[in-house]
Parts: structure tokens; sequence; C-alpha cells
């Protein structure tokens, strides 16, 4: 099966992309001359420049759209606004997540659903089964590119390309018609980064010319940034990660996301099984460590408390911005006190770590 590329798959070869394979896509995992490291701090420090158009779109219409989207999702969707963004898992009826999504509300007959990548197909295929009459679902993903500028000085390189008041647009909100360097675009302001940053939604071909723009614009400000650096952010900033935090077998209550699980709001798929796990009390649960002994935790690695296994590492690195090894784990619920000390098998040896509360990225996103 051939590899997929984005519309800006000729500019990551231009800025000296280092393209691998991304669950079937072509994309920059990073660029000649900066690596992840640097583009992380970049990020963190001034801004990055991403492509995402490898993610995907449904959209959601008909008079009952707004009572379809409430059924698959656990968060609350009639509390929306129209152009508000809304995050939230998506569940099996037995509470394992199908994915985690963006719910755009245009208004209460139009929703725009973004997926992640690697679950397109798998998510379109299960909106289509649940479908009720009078609402209409279409993939439409190929209509779309997608990038996100993200990082403390986004809103400033962005609004010199735009003559719409991006201040005006508050965090999880999105304008459906903004203009970046004469192109019609859909702007949302969410991130993935635990950076204030645009989400920016734009014809395929008209992809490249908003890219370039943005990085002539910020200058020495802004520089493209590829999926390493990516995935080292929104670990950082705890931002669940699908296949690793969140999938089929995990809960979004066992990830933590409770936050966005809304029992009392509606019957939704899933909502019985998770309404007796929070009653019994939960098995395991996502803690956040850091390394004690040397080694750097990576995923998958298991979890043990005096020799005996009790979960394992969801995601781990070297952190750029803290400088020292942290993880995520899903691990036995009894083992989960800040203060507890568990042990990392690295390299078959067993290697001290603490579990931790608040040792993660405080997220400098735009909450007003």
């Amino acid at each position: 099966m051939s590899l997929q590329s984005t519309p800006l798959y000729p500019l990551h070869l231009k800025y000296k992309g280092k393209i691998i394979d991304f669950g079937g896509w072509e994309l920059p995992v990073q660029y000649e001359g900066m690596g992840i490291i640097k583009e992380h701090l970049m990020v963190r420090e001034k801004a990055g420049l991403f492509d995402v158009s490898h993610m995907g779109e449904v959209l959601i219409t008909g008079e009952n759209s707004q009572n379809f989207v409430q059924k698959l999702v656990c968060n609350d969707v009639s509390a929306m606004q129209d152009y508000h963004v809304l995050y939230s898992p998506m569940c099996y009826p037995h509470g394992g997540v199908i994915d985690d999504l963006l719910i755009y509300r245009y208004d209460p007959a139009k929703y725009l659903l973004v997926v992640n990548a690697a679950n397109v197909d798998k998510d379109y295929a299960w909106i289509v089964e649940n479908l009720i009459p009078g609402v209409k679902a279409e993939n439409v993903s190929s209509q779309y590119a997608q990038l996100a500028l993200q990082g403390p000085l986004a809103e400033i390189i962005l609004q010199t390309l735009t003559d719409t008041d991006l201040s005006q647009i508050k965090f999880f909100h999105f304008n459906p018609a903004v203009k970046v360097a004469g192109v019609e675009c859909i702007v949302s302001r969410t991130g993935y980064t635990g950076e204030d940053g645009f989400e920016i939604y734009v014809d395929p071909e008209q992809a490249a010319t908003v890219w370039e723009a943005i990085l002539k614009a910020g200058g020495e400000r802004v520089s493209p940034i590829g999926l390493g650096a990516r995935d080292s952010l929104r670990f950082e900033a705890k931002l669940p990660l699908y296949g690793q935090e969140i999938d089929k077998d995990i809960t979004p209550l066992e990830a933590g996301l409770g936050y966005f699980v809304k029992l009392d709001a509606s019957d939704f798929i899933g909502r019985d099984a998770l309404l007796q796990q929070k009653e019994k009390g939960l098995k395991r649960k996502l803690v956040e460590f850091e390394m004690v002994g040397k080694g750097i935790p990576r995923s998958h690695y298991e979890v043990q408390k005096d020799g005996i296994a009790i979960g394992h590492v969801t995601s781990g690195l070297h952190s750029p911005t803290f400088k020292k090894p942290i993880g995520l784990a899903l691990i036995d619920s009894k083992f989960s006190a800040p203060g507890t000390e568990i042990d990392i098998i690295i390299r078959e040896k067993p290697i001290r770590a603490v579990v931790g509360q608040g040792i993660f990225y405080r997220k400098r996103t735009k909450s007003k």
C-alpha cells in the first residue's frame, strides 16, 4: 500500500524535513538544521508551524444533528454555543475509547468533527453505523488542509496576515471566515502543545500559499516543526495520544479524562459502562512520574512495585523543558498516590521512579 502525502509535502522537502511513515502518511519527524529539541524549544519560546493536514474531518448536518453528536460523545454537546469547539472522547458501549475528537459547532444543525488521522475510516464507519433519522454524515477530509501555528508569538505573527481581530477568537472557539494572506480559512484556537496558538483550515490547493506566508511573516520568530517535537510538546502538557494514553481497552475515566465525561448530560454510547466503572471505583489510573534512577522511560515499558507488574508506561521521554526524564503510566490504582515509589523496567532492569503530581507543563493557552 502506497503512502499518502499532504498538500504540503513538496514544502517539507523544500525545508529539508526528514520524512517518515506516520500511520500511512509521509510526514516530517524533524527538519534539518533544527532537530527535535530545538524545534520543541522554538514552540515554547517563539512559534512553530505544523502540517496536520492528515487529520480527518467529518461533517454532520440535519435537524437532529445535536442529538446525534450528543449520542456519540461523552461530553455535553447541548452546552455548546455557535462557533464553539468542544473536546470529547467517543466511546464503545464497553467504555473503551474509539477516538478523541474536536467538535466544531456552526449551529444546532451543523457540526464538523475533527478526528485523528489513523482513525478516520474507523470513526466514519462508526458514525455512519449509528446514524439516526434527520442526520447526514459526510467524510470531508479531502476538502481540508490543516496548519497549526503554536507558541507565545503565534497571534502576533498571524495577525500581520489578516484583518480579523484574532484576539476576539477565544480559547476553544473558531471563526469560519478569516482571510489569511488573502485566502479564505477557518481559524480556531485550541492547540496540542500547551501553548497559545491557532488551527488554520484551508482549501488544499491554497495550503502552500498560507504556509509560506506565515513563515515569511514570522521570519526568525517561527520555524516548521515536525512530528517529533509535536509529540514531546503534547506530552509535556499531559495531552493524551490515541493508542497510548487512550484506546479501545482504556476508558476516559482511567485516562484521567473524567472532566470530559458528563454522565448526567445524556445517554451517550458507553455511558452505562462508565457509570458502572465510576461507581465500583477505578482499578487502574493514569499517573505521572519522574525518574529517580538513571534511564529514560518509553511507551510500553513495564511498571513494577516490589517486583510485581502493576501496569505499563504509556508515554515517556527526557523532557526538553524540564531537562529530566518524566513519564505517564497506567497502573494499579492502589499505587497511584503521589510520592509512591515504583520501578520502570528498562533493559530488563528495575529503575526507580516516583509518582508525582503537578510535574507536567502548565499550559499557557489563552483563557479569555
